[in-house]
């Protein structure tokens, strides 16, 4: 499992508009709210997926995935990582480019699925923070 170059993060970010949030909490004392609200901020449209919100930051959430109203450049994760093969297992069936978990989050499986479906899979790294760093 390898992540991208930092150069091929920066063009991924650059070159999206559309991030689905899985796990997007509607606390803003959370890290996925402050990280949704930073992205948003950023001019990325986000789409919260949770199935215990109805909206985040004024955007109507959706349950899950397969939910989503159409494509996503990104689906970045904010769910542990014994979790994430079922998030990667969800990710397959909509039409994503980028599979992001979060900072700490590492799953060797996700990977492989994520990447089997020809996602490019990017694991331990805040996307805030590589945001900044390729402004």
């Amino acid at each position: 499992m390898e992540n991208p170059t930092r150069e091929e993060i920066g063009k991924i970010l650059k070159s999206s508009k559309k991030i689905a949030i899985v796990g997007l909490s509607d606390n803003p004392m959370r890290t996925s709210y402050q990280i949704g609200e930073a992205l948003q901020a950023a001019g990325y449209d986000i789409i919260p997926v949770n199935p215990t919100v109805s909206e985040v930051l004024g955007v109507k959430a959706v349950p899950t995935l397969k939910d989503l109203p159409g494509p996503v450049d990104i689906i970045n994760v904010f769910r542990r990582s014994e979790h994430l093969p079922d998030v990667a297992r969800d990710a397959e069936k909509v039409d994503a480019k980028v599979f992001w978990a979060q900072q700490g989050l590492i799953n060797e499986e996700a990977y492989e699925i994520a990447s089997g479906a020809g996602m490019t899979v990017i694991m331990d790294r805040c996307i805030k923070v590589e945001h900044a760093l390729t402004k």
